[in-house]
Order: C-alpha cells, then structure tokens, then sequence
C-alpha cells in the first residue's frame, strides 16, 4: 500500500495518508475496504472529507437554483416592461441570497439600485411570488457579479488535490426534459395594444391592416407581413393584433413566438428524440401564428421545411398568419422560392422610421406612461438628436428620467443638453465632402466615377442619392449641391432630390439604400 501512495507522491508532489488517499475514489470500493482495515486506519476523516464534498454540492445546487429561479423571474418581467426598461434596469441583476424570508439581488449600479427600489419593487416581489417565493423583504445591493465569480474561481486553483477530486466525482444536476423545449416560450406581450400605439406617416398603413386583421382574422390580409428595420414598433403592433384579438374572442388560441424560439424548439424535438409531431401539433393548432424576425429562416433547410407545412396547414384551415422581418421577403437570402412566394400572398408593408413628430409624440407617450412631465423643447431636443429608433429614443429618456428622480430635480433643456451634448445627433465632422466618399463607398464607386460626366444608371442612381443626402443632411442650396458634385446646373441638383423623394415611397432598395447610409454616419 505505500509502494502505491509513494507512487502518487512523485507524480503530485503531494503527501497523503490512507485514508485521504481512500477518499480520492481511484480505486474500487472493495480495494479501498481492504486496504483500510490493513493500514488501521480510522473512518472519520474519510466522512469529514464526504461531508465537506456534501455541503459543496448542496452549495452548488442552492445556487444552480436561484440562477434558475431569477432567469424565470426575468423572463416574466420582460413581458410586464418596455425592451428599454428591461434592458436598463433588469439586464444585468442577479440573485445573490433567498435566505430567511428576505431576497437579495445583486445589481450593477446606484442608480439601478434607486430604480428598482423606486418604481419595479412591487412587481419584482408579484413575480418572486407568482414563482413559489414569498419574501417579506426585497433587498437591493451593488454586486460586482461575475467579475467576483472568477476571481474566487482563481483563488479554488490551489485547493487540496483531495477536495478537486471531490468535486470531479460530484454528480451534475440535469437539464429538465420535460422543460426544456418550452423554457423559452413567452407569448403575448399584454402592454403592447393599439391605445398606446402612436401613428405616424411610416406606420400608418400598417396600423391601418392590423386593425383589419383584428375585425376579419384569417380572411382579410393573411398573411400579413411587416417589415423594415429596428426599433420602429413591429413588434408592438403584432403584440396589440394577437392582444385585440384576444380580447374580442378569449377562447382563441394565439401562438406569439420568435423565430429563435420556433427553431430552437424544432432543434430540441429532434435532439431529444422527442415525438415532433407534438412540436407540430402546438404550432398547427393555432388560431392566429404570430412570428418575429422571419429572417432568421434564412439558411436552416429543416427549419424552413418545418415552417413550409407549417404554413400551409393554418392557411388552408383559415387561419391567421402574421410575420415580421428587417427586409422584404424577396430580400431574405437563402430563403426557398416556395417560403418567399407564400410570404407574399397577402399583404405585405413597408414601416417606415418614425418622422419628427411622431417621435414627439412617443416621446409624450412614454413619459406620461411613467407620470413625468417633460417641456416642449425638451421633447423636440431628444427627437432631434435621437433619429434611428424607438428603443434608442425611450433609452434615452429612461437615462434622463433617472438621472432627474437621483438629484431630485425636474428635466429641463439644461440637464438634457448636458446629458446628449454630441450624442446621436449630426456628427460635427459630417462635411459634403464626406457624405461623397460614404456614398461611393457604400455603391462600390470610386469618387472620379461620382464627380465625373458618365451618365451609367449604376453611376448617375448613386449620384442623385448623394445630392439626395447633402441636402437632407447638410440642408445645402440647389446650386452648394450642383457644385460638391460637379455639376453646373442647380436644375439637376433639383431634379435628382425630387426623384429620389418620390422613388423612396415605392422602391424598397432605393429607400434601404438610404437608410443604411444615415445608419453608418450616425452611428
């Protein structure tokens, strides 16, 4: 038995008595039996080192149970909050202790701390109840998270070979199968509705069609796909049709899911070895199929064979379909002909970025919706600035309502300039001349191709877009613009910006084409 632990020693460095050796667990159980009653050895410290490698795991699982715990916590509120309010206050906590009727939850920050303490403290406690946890108290304390997690991790490294040991033979607590195709369903958003839905000039015809979905489901613009780019309320008008429709007839089954949630589930029916049909069956069962971000089909042969018979069996049936994605349908690549051509059978609508005054009036919305009061000139000091997107736009304001509630102040133009001063507005170094070079770039053109005489379609579009762009940008003269490129008569400068101001209302690339440009000088 010593020739064996001397063994050992040369190859660790370490010294191990019997029984430690015992407790490595590197020999059979009935060897270890053996040569302990040869050696003499005493059995406690064989069941302090069991015990110590209990309480661990026991560690283990209790905090395996409140990270599982807090995400489905999260996960709930995020269907009770805006995306900005979530991803501002809630992202980045974590649960630190659920011990003696009192939950600590580690955040990121004082001000997140203030925030939740503030304005989220009574729905986090509904939510940790609906959830089995009835705390009477919720604390609220900065944690610096997984940075600490690490640290302690590194500090483990020099553990006793014995207590590692332990720990690989740990048995590791399994995933839920039951569970684990449907921990990601959410369903229906109930905040979104068509009351605190604003209408502006981009989104005015779908408004329009998705109240017509509402009175005449599965009969009347079905499918109807919504697309244009981020943050500006596709997901909130398919919410309020699934929530309208809801209301009008409880007993109808609506099925709101992301496209990540329909791939991962069909993933896990096959991983799984589960009966896909059941997958199938919830899916084709639906009265009304709401679905986000189609685009992401894109490139998944199985998935889109899924979706394909998918589609079919609820169109057949009559029934609803309602789609979104960042592109139209005969962008989306990698996408069968079959898909693409089904995609358009019924209506399909371009949203546009809210305009100016649509962004006030959310602006408006989304303060009144948290009881503040903001002056006019603040309202128009933020949609100037902030021209991409709605969730950019109620960021900000969550930033600034924040930043008041912490010194106790009311928002003025003062504290919002300081706030935004550069952010999200015309960049300072924007110039004509930059917007030439962007807009060659992005066409693929060299800058003599802009400025020269050639009169190629691919030469004289991209052209007209950069005159489109100086005088939407900069608000240069007809004649400042003629000039930057190259031209001698103002009247082209003037016939290209009224040509691109009309194609932009129809034509899909031209109007993405210019939108992308305004994205990468504005970000």
């Amino acid at each position: 038995m010593h020739v064996v632990i001397s063994f050992i020693h040369s190859l660790t460095g370490r010294h191990f008595g019997c029984a430690q050796f015992f407790s490595l667990q590197l020999l059979p159980a009935r060897v270890c039996s053996i040569f302990s009653s040869a050696c003499g050895k005493a059995k406690p410290n064989w069941f302090i080192l069991k015990g110590k490698a209990k309480l661990k795991r026991g560690q283990q699982r209790k905090d395996m149970h409140n990270s599982g715990l807090w995400q489905a916590v999260l996960g709930e509120i995020e269907l009770s909050v805006s995306r900005g309010n979530f991803v501002t206050w809630f992202k980045n906590t974590e649960l630190v202790r659920n011990k003696d009727d009192i939950v600590v939850v580690g955040v990121p920050n004082i001000f997140v701390k203030n925030q939740l303490e503030r304005k989220f403290n009574d729905l986090v406690m509904e939510v940790l109840a609906k959830n089995g946890v009835k705390p009477q108290k919720v604390e609220y304390k900065i944690h610096v998270g997984s940075a600490t997690q690490n640290k302690e991790a590194g500090a483990n490294s020099g553990r006793d070979i014995d207590s590692l040991q332990l720990d690989t033979v740990a048995p590791r607590p399994r995933a839920s199968v039951s569970n684990a195709s449907h921990s990601y369903r959410q369903g229906l958003n109930e905040r979104y509705s068509f009351d605190n839905f604003v209408v502006g000039a981009g989104n005015e015809l779908a408004y329009a069609a998705c109240q017509g979905v509402v009175k005449k489901p599965g009969s009347k613009y079905n499918p109807l796909f919504l697309y244009g780019g981020v943050g500006i309320g596709k997901t909130h008008l398919i919410h309020a049709v699934g929530n309208a429709i809801l209301a009008a007839n409880p007993s109808a089954k609506i099925v709101c899911a992301s496209t990540e949630q329909f791939v991962q589930e069909f993933v896990d029916a096959l991983r799984l070895k589960k009966n896909t049909s059941d997958f199938a069956g919830f899916y084709r069962s639906a009265d009304v199929l709401i679905v986000d971000d189609v685009q992401f089909l894109a490139s998944k042969e199985r998935v889109q064979e899924e979706f394909f018979h998918t589609f079919n069996s609820l169109y057949q049936g009559n029934k609803q379909i309602i789609m979104t994605s960042d592109k139209p349908p005969k962008d989306i690549p990698t996408l069968e002909d079959r898909l693409r051509s089904r995609f358009a059978w019924g209506m399909s609508i371009d949203m546009q970025n809210p305009d100016f005054e649509t962004r006030c009036a959310i602006l408006q919305s989304k303060a009144g919706s948290q009881e503040v009061t903001l002056p006019q000139e603040v309202v128009e000091f933020l949609a100037t600035r902030i021209q991409s997107n709605i969730r950019e736009l109620e960021g900000a304001l969550n930033q600034l309502i924040a930043f008041c509630e912490m010194r106790g102040v009311e928002p003025d133009i003062q504290i919002v300039t300081n706030m935004f001063e550069g952010a999200k507005g015309r960049p300072k170094h924007i110039s004509a001349r930059s917007i030439i070079e962007r807009t060659a770039k992005h066409f693929h053109l060299s800058i003599d191709d802009m400025l020269g005489p050639k009169r190629d379609k691919d030469i004289v579009v991209p052209r007209q877009i950069a005159m489109y762009m100086l005088r939407s940008e900069l608000h240069l003269s007809f004649p400042k613009i003629a000039h930057e490129l190259g031209r001698k008569d103002h009247t082209t400068a003037i016939h290209s910006i009224e040509k691109i101001q009309r194609e932009m209302t129809y034509d899909s690339p031209i109007r993405q084409n210019v939108n992308e440009l305004k994205e990468r000088m504005y970000a």
